[in-house]
């Protein structure tokens, strides 16, 4: 049989130790990862390959050749464009004739590929995806089967209330020619995204086989020291060049031409690699040494791997680290637990490097210093740029530095192009307006021009986007949950959220370093947008005075010192509203608040309400995203509620149209939609997915019951100040009050809490609570909501906290608290 070995990789999450070679080419077990390939392939009959090259191609074909001295035949093929996964292998298709395999050149894996073929024949399948299971499948494509293993369900790189089991695609395919017939030529074509979403949408027969066996995506630097742990441990069976020995009763794999002096100690099994000297007195345990090496006598090596040709002073110390090739240190110098030390550096006689650093290639760390940050990058972010939110978020001034904005300020620029033209914004804090500095150095560098924005709420930014030819936008701001913390949010073309793919890009070239840098004659300039707050306000009057003229009414706003007080109370006077104003002035101590303080201001605002016989009074968060509500007779509603109030309003006012809410909201939206002929879509809890439902045209509401509303009719996301105004024209409009309306809504019990689980945990326990529901009527949108007899429950993974949400609802609080009662004792079940 055929063979294609995706190679391709840039190494990206491996810098700095593939700084300098493809991904597929790092060394594992002293062997290049993508030859433990060819040998699992060559094992199981697959002579004749073909690797598909992307980055520094020559590398990999000076390495294998033809094949020959592997005893296969290889043949490289090389895109001259990015064509993705599927377009690559389109791109193949003149060399394949019959039933052909795909598999990464970048992963570790011992499977029986043969029985997967096997599997593959039995089933006539067009497709057949190779499956298995891992603890934590959140960078994995997850996948669903029926009991004869046709694939009925899977979704790329979920968040947690997206996985629904902890069965993955390994990324190793079986397929028929057939599949060529579903590659266009020469177009950018995706397995996951493009190709099996189309053979499950015609059912053309896409299997799924779950192996047995080991396998690892190498995908960052831990995982490539607990693949050595693996292999050490004897949990992945592959080819380790050497003799083995038993030595003190551990097992030491020795190359060719290696000496081990006397007095050498090993406290766990040890690989080490041809033409190494290993001197007396050294001790060394649960290690991968390469060829070539030299260890001075006393050092202490443990839980690492260390490449070709370095060498290791006397007395040194290394702990859990990863040593590029031929790097130098020196003796007594420390390299301590998380630290990655690239190629050719050389690190002095008595220096320390802390733990966690990143050093990239030709690195000189002088005698006897100590180093406590890395040379280029550091660690917090070597994971992942980007939380579950979308946002960036680190610590101001810590993690969050000017330096760091300024390259993400570069690899945004990169990402954009030369010549784009980009708004930039920021809350109050002194802090905010030094990262947006950063930033905008590094979009100047890229030559992207720059609008900045200074202070301002963030609808107003996101409304600013488009008018004057912007393509994006970032926004700064100090998280309002935690004082201590920044948040860097980036905007869309349309204002919106930037998608994940497009997250996925930027987060690639900050880790890769890749930009592009302006010559000095094109780097970007500097504008202020001169009419953002005119397009605003006139963009909000041209709609709220279309529809009705809002009669005189007196309400009461607390601004919450946010930016809002500088274009609101203007828009409000054209409306002819009566407004008390709290809080209207910008204060930076002020922009976070305490959960206490947060109560203390709404009940401050619900006294007023009440002395003042004012209609409702409202509560602005200070980023202008998030309302909060307070009834004319001083009544605080909960986030739930004022959703429910709201969307009444929507239904009364617009007849007919659709509502979109997340999963986690009562049915009762469902009976008042019933009531009003309305339709409701419900989504994911994120932030991301409930602006996504903006997408669809029929949808004329969106809320988050979180205190954020979205109008499309406006613009696609949350804004508080806009939501103000559609409540009061709704209200005058249907001579309603919110206490009028909150009577009219049908009574609800939801109940919440939640259940530790582990991480390792929350993909087994998914996957269980999809088996054991699958006679009962289940919904697969965040998590898993189970319908019962008179309410339902939803099982939801928190994406940050190592635990389980359950919400409940039922007509009555017994039946709900027996709900999350019996939930509760399944997920505890499901985790043994």
């Amino acid at each position: 049989m055929q063979a294609v070995i995706m190679a391709g990789g840039f190494g990206t999450r491996l810098r700095p130790i593939t700084s300098s070679i493809p991904k597929p080419m790092a060394p594992v077990a002293n062997k290049p990862m993508l030859s433990h390939i060819v040998e699992l392939l060559k094992k199981y009959s697959f002579k004749d390959l073909t690797m598909m090259l992307y980055y520094q191609p020559e590398i990999i074909t000076n390495y294998f050749g033809n094949g020959s001295s592997l005893g296969v035949n290889i043949k490289y093929l090389r895109p001259e464009s990015d064509l993705g996964t599927a377009g690559s292998v389109g791109f193949a298709k003149d060399d394949i004739n019959g039933t052909f395999l795909v598999i990464s050149g970048d992963v570790l894996t011992d499977f029986d590929i043969s029985k997967a073929i096997e599997f593959h024949k039995q089933k006539k399948a067009i497709a057949t995806m190779v499956l298995t299971r891992v603890s934590n499948p959140l960078q994995f494509g997850v996948v669903i089967t029926d009991k004869d293993g046709k694939i009925e369900r899977f979704l790329e790189k979920p968040s947690w209330g997206e996985v629904f089991s902890d069965t993955i695609n390994t990324g190793i395919y079986i397929l028929e020619p057939e599949v060529f017939d579903y590659i266009p030529e020469n177009k950018d074509v995706d397995f996951s995204k493009d190709l099996y979403p189309r053979l499950l949408k015609e059912n053309k027969g896409l299997y799924g086989y779950v192996a047995e066996g080991y396998w690892k995506d190498i995908g960052n630097h831990d995982e490539y020291r607990f693949a050595h742990y693996d292999i050490l441990d004897g949990k992945v069976k592959i080819d380790v060049p050497g003799v083995k020995k038993e030595i003190d009763g551990k097992t030491v794999i020795i190359g060719e031409n290696t000496v081990i002096e006397d007095g050498v100690i090993f406290d766990s099994n040890v690989i080490v690699g041809n033409n190494t000297i290993i001197k007396k007195g050294a001790r060394i345990g649960k290690s991968v040494i390469g060829s070539d090496v030299t260890i001075g006598e006393s050092s202490l090596i443990l839980g690492s791997v260390l490449w070709n040709g370095v060498s290791v002073g006397s007395e040194a110390s290394l702990k859990e680290v990863v040593i590029g090739a031929s790097t130098k240190l020196g003796e007594r110098s420390s390299v301590q637990v998380g630290t990655i030390i690239a190629d050719e550096c050389n690190i002095g006689a008595d220096a320390t490097i802390r733990a966690n650093l990143r050093i990239w290639p030709h690195k000189i760390v002088e005698k006897g210093a100590i180093l406590s940050s890395s040379l280029v990058w550091g660690e917090r972010w070597n994971k992942a740029l980007f939380n579950a939110y979308g946002t960036i978020t680190g610590l101001g001034n810590i993690e969050i530095t000017p330096e760091f904005a300024a390259k993400i300020g570069s690899a945004y620029g990169a990402y954009v192009g030369s010549g784009a033209y980009v708004v930039i914004s920021r809350d109050d804090h002194r802090t905010t307006r030094m990262i947006k500095r950063g930033l905008i150095s590094g979009l100047l560098s890229a030559g992207v021009n720059v609008g900045d924005m200074l202070s301002s709420s963030i609808p107003v930014a996101r409304y600013e986007i488009g008018n004057d030819g912007e393509i994006g936008g970032i926004h700064i701001r100090q998280s309002p949950y935690d004082a201590r913390l920044i948040d860097i949010k980036f905007f869309d073309k349309f204002g919106g959220d930037i998608s994940i793919n497009q997250e996925k890009s930027i987060e690639q070239l900050f880790f890769r370093e890749d930009f592009k840098r302006a010559n000095m004659d094109e780097v970007g300039e500097i504008t202020v947008p001169p009419r953002a707050l005119e397009y605003y306000k006139t963009g909000y009057l041209d709609i709220i005075k279309k529809k009705q003229t809002i009669n005189k009414i007196k309400i009461v706003i607390d601004y919450a010192h946010s930016s809002a007080s500088m274009v609101f109370p203007a828009i409000l006077g054209e409306l002819g509203v009566d407004v008390v104003a709290l809080n209207a002035y910008i204060d930076a101590k002020k922009i976070t608040k305490t959960r206490e303080e947060f109560v203390e201001s709404l009940n401050q605002l619900s006294d007023i309400v009440t002395t003042l016989k004012a209609s409702a009074g409202f509560l602005i968060d200070n980023g202008a995203e998030k309302l909060f509500l307070v009834d004319e007779k001083g009544k605080i509603m909960d986030d739930e509620t004022a959703m429910l109030v709201m969307a009444y309003l929507v239904m009364i006012t617009y007849k007919t149209g659709t509502i979109a809410v997340p999963v986690t909201v009562s049915s009762v939206i469902d009976e008042l939609a019933e009531k009003f002929d309305f339709k409701i879509k419900r989504t994911g809890t994120s932030p991301r997915n409930i602006m996504n439902a903006t997408k669809d045209e029929k949808v004329i509401f969106v809320a988050d019951c979180r205190g954020g509303f979205i109008f499309p009719e406006f613009q696609q996301a949350f804004d508080a100040m806009y939501s103000i105004g559609k409540l009061i024209e709704m209200l005058t409009q249907n001579n309603l009050t919110i206490s009028r309306i909150r009577r009219e809504i049908p009574s609800f019990e939801v109940f919440h809490t939640t259940i530790p689980c582990s991480w390792d945990k929350k993909g087994q326990t998914m996957r269980n609570a999809i088996e054991n529901t699958k006679d009962k009527r289940t919904e697969l949108i965040d998590g898993v909501k189970v319908f019962l007899n008179n309410g339902w429950v939803l099982l939801l993974p928190d994406p940050d906290e190592a635990y389980f949400h359950i919400w409940a609802e039922a007509k009555d609080k017994t039946t709900a608290k027996g709900f999350i009662d019996m939930y509760t004792d399944k997920i505890r079940q499901w985790q043994k």
